[in-house]
């Protein structure tokens, strides 16, 4: 591969304000012909390495200028530019919300360079993806194609940084690794102020507050992290361009999409309600791409401590690899040359049908394969519903008693621990990915080690009986609940579980987490107007949980586990009067309620098996 041009600029913004921007060019464009431009912007170093620039055939990740070269030696200018404030750029960085403007501007700038053809695409993953919807919302001329990967928020407030009310702690660790990471580039004093603090101990401090938390040494840190934080309600704070896509659809650039994310990704809602939004009959090519993988590893066949077998990655399987698939997707939309890439407009991977052995790797081979349809969720999907039973069961009858229910507390010292699920950035206290829901020794907020979940006395847990035949679930499951408390305010979580029978390898079962959900009780019936609970006052809420698609083999179970927190994904509800000013933490004393009069129950996304 010949070695591409580099030019390193800095590109004036609107306030005057230089983003460093490395831009590779191709023969042609040096020779004076110009050429279709992809652009990718970064809070992570343009010139750094990212996890998911890695293949099936070669799992060592790329650094940046390597992946450039390989779209520049296809006949692109191949951009890539530091966010304000990050490494090489001026200004001071304000997580998510200066990108919508930066972008613009960049592409702005672009399209009067005499190497640009006046067609721009725009990729990255994760935050990379953020700055695109970002900009997206504007319209820029010039923009013609787009990938998103894991990312784009269409409502940070409901999907990303909070859910269901609850804040995702995943902000405090991110912000944590990139203030040692970011600063060992920009301040190694900043860095190692912050590296000297214990992560494990202050993510159990809430909230964090200006002045008193581990980024007190990184401000811009700390400002973001406390700002969102403090905005607990959905006030027009969260409805500002970048955070907010929801409100500016309707003036969105009309250029071809991707949007691509993982079942054990948290921006897999983001990316089908983005999808869904943008993929109307009178607006360009939209396609959706939901794999079994956490985030940014669309190139390996695991997730967790669970295997999906040959056909999981993205590799070999939708395209030759990633950056293949990428190229093809905007030759197609920037060229007018080849057959799309993506001709389906949903491509989904049905995990399930597994040996339920170990691989080689000690991993759950839990099995799967692709299909392809055009709508989601499928045109096919059935909901039912299936009732809690006082018993623990879960059937698709009704209960019939006239009275029944069930206690449990939430306890803010004692919170139920994360056991993966949709998570990123969690690292070192939490991580993405399906796992027996059993405490082990390493597992952060673990306290008894070998104990499943669902034994816990703050946890309830409702088992169907075994299914006498396959079952596909694939879609959103929404719990409808009647709960009471003694408590003005508390949370209520749910779980979608594949409960294994036993065999030699599992002789307990092994309870795969699929997909999970969280509300914040005050905030039932409306994000932007909280309402205590009223004490033994029975109130009816719903839940619904993050996507997923799954098949349930004959003789496995379906377990729906419901608790009153899920930490360290989500921040602990201490259960107190949140109007009242320094309100002491106080157990919630709860009940779910399961009669005639109070049917609690779960519906489940059925797509009947096909022929």
């Amino acid at each position: 591969m010949t070695e591409p041009t580099l030019r390193t600029m800095m590109v004036a913004m609107r306030d005057g304000v230089c983003l460093s921007t490395d831009i590779y060019l191709p023969p042609e464009a040096l020779a004076g012909n110009p050429v279709p431009v992809l652009l990718e912007r970064t809070p992570y170093d343009k010139r750094g390495t990212n996890h998911g620039d890695r293949t099936l055939l070669d799992p060592v990740p790329r650094a940046k200028p390597e992946i450039a070269a390989q779209f520049v030696s296809a006949g692109y200018a191949y951009v890539l530019q530091d966010c304000r404030g990050r490494f090489g750029s001026q200004g001071s960085f304000t997580k998510y919300l200066n990108e919508a403007e930066d972008g613009f501007d960049t592409i702005a700038w672009l399209m009067a360079q005499p190497w640009c053809n006046g067609k721009i695409g725009t990729l990255g993953l994760s935050y990379c993806a953020h700055v695109q919807a970002a900009l997206a919302t504007l319209d820029p001329p010039g923009l013609a194609a787009m990938f998103l990967d894991c990312g784009g928020f269409s409502s940070a407030y409901h999907n990303g940084v909070r859910q269901g009310g609850a804040f995702e702690l995943k902000q405090l660790t991110w912000a944590y690794n990139q203030g040692t990471e970011a600063g060992d580039a920009q301040d190694p004093a900043v860095a190692q102020a912050v590296r000297a603090q214990d992560i494990r101990e202050w993510i159990k401090v809430m909230p964090w507050r200006r002045g008193h938390s581990p980024l007190t040494a990184a401000p811009e840190y700390e400002d973001y992290v406390v700002e969102q934080w403090e905005h607990e309600d959905f006030s027009p704070f969260w409805q500002q361009r970048g955070i907010y896509w929801r409100g500016y659809y309707p003036q969105t650039a009309n250029v071809p999409m991707v949007h691509l994310s993982g079942w054990y990704d948290p921006y897999s809602i983001t990316a089908i309600e983005n999808w869904t939004a943008l993929s109307t009959p009178d607006r360009a090519p939209c396609r959706l791409i939901l794999g079994p993988w956490t985030h940014g590893q669309r190139s390996v066949s695991f997730a967790g401590d669970v295997d999906f077998g040959p056909a999981a990655p993205l590799d070999a399987n939708l395209a030759e690899d990633f950056v293949a698939l990428r190229r093809n997707w905007f030759d197609h939309h920037l060229k007018g040359e080849g057959a799309d890439a993506l001709p389906y407009p949903v491509s989904i991977f049905v995990m399930g049908g597994g040996s339920g052995q170990r691989n080689a790797d000690g991993r759950l081979d839990h099995g799967g394969q692709w299909r392809h349809e055009s709508q989601w969720p499928p045109a096919a999907m059935v909901p039912q519903t299936w009732h809690f039973h006082a018993d623990g069961a879960l059937t698709p009858q009704a209960s019939q008693v006239p009275d029944a229910s069930l206690p449990y507390d939430a306890d803010p010292a004692n919170p139920v621990p994360t056991i993966g699920g949709a998570v990123t950035s969690g690292a070192p206290v939490m991580a993405a990915g399906a796992y027996d829901q059993r405490e082990t020794e390493v597992l952060f907020g673990a306290t008894q080690p070998g104990r499943d979940l669902g034994e816990r006395p703050d946890v309830l847990s409702f088992v169907s009986a075994p299914l006498e035949e396959d079952m596909e679930l694939t879609g959103q499951i929404t719990a409808r609940l009647f709960i009471s408390s003694d408590a003005p305010d508390m949370d209520v979580t749910i779980k979608l579980i594949d409960l294994y029978p036993s065999n030699d390898e599992h002789p307990q079962g092994f309870a795969m987490n699929l997909a999970h959900g969280i509300l914040r009780a005050r905030y039932r019936n409306s994000f932007a107007n909280p309402e205590p609970l009223e004490a033994g006052h029975i109130h009816e809420i719903e839940i619904t949980a993050f996507p997923t698609s799954n098949l349930f083999l004959r003789g496995h179970r379906i377990r729906i586990d419901i608790a009153g927190s899920n930490f360290p994904h989500f921040d602990i509800n201490q259960n107190r009067d949140w109007r009242v000013s320094n309100a002491p933490p106080q157990v919630a004393h709860n009940r779910l309620h399961l009669c005639a009069s109070h049917p609690s129950s779960v519906i489940l996304p059925v797509v009947p098996r096909r022929g």
